[in-house]
């Protein structure tokens, strides 16, 4: 999870929104990203959305079998549907997201059993350093 703040970090100092992600399979960190929909106008880049692709990358699989995410704040929608997709053995999270996340605030995508895949998820670890990432940008953003 620190390699996943620090790619919040990363996100923060582009200036957006501080959510990082990294997924690490048989001890190794196989990919990685932090939020870039400001800088490449596009509202899919997401952080999950830039690790999973990374690690499919580095897999040569779409399968994420063995893998385990760590994403800072809880997955929205988009981002759980794709981590729905990718397969990983589990997913871990820190801070909940109230608004938009989609593994048990706004909906619980992991819960849902229409699915052939069933998420394993893990929330709340490193969740103050996590929020605190993103309360101090969005003050910052409404000064």
């Amino acid at each position: 999870m620190r390699a996943a703040l620090a790619e919040a970090e990363a996100a923060a100092a582009e200036g957006e929104v501080p959510v990082g992600c990294v997924v690490v399979h048989e001890g190794r960190l196989i990919g990685r990203g932090h939020n870039r929909t400001e800088g490449l106008k596009d509202p899919t880049a997401h952080a999950e959305i830039v690790a999973i692709g990374a690690a499919a990358s580095a897999l040569q699989n779409w399968r994420l079998s063995g893998a385990t995410v760590y994403a800072t704040i809880e997955p929205c929608l988009m981002c759980a549907g794709a981590l729905t997709l990718a397969r990983p053995d589990l997913v871990v999270f820190g801070a909940r997201d109230p608004k938009f996340g989609c593994l048990g605030s706004r909906y619980d995508i992991a819960s849902d059993n229409r699915f052939n895949h069933k998420l394993k998820v893990v929330e709340g670890v490193l969740a103050a350093e996590a929020g605190e990432l993103m309360k101090r940008f969005f003050r910052r953003r409404r000064k």
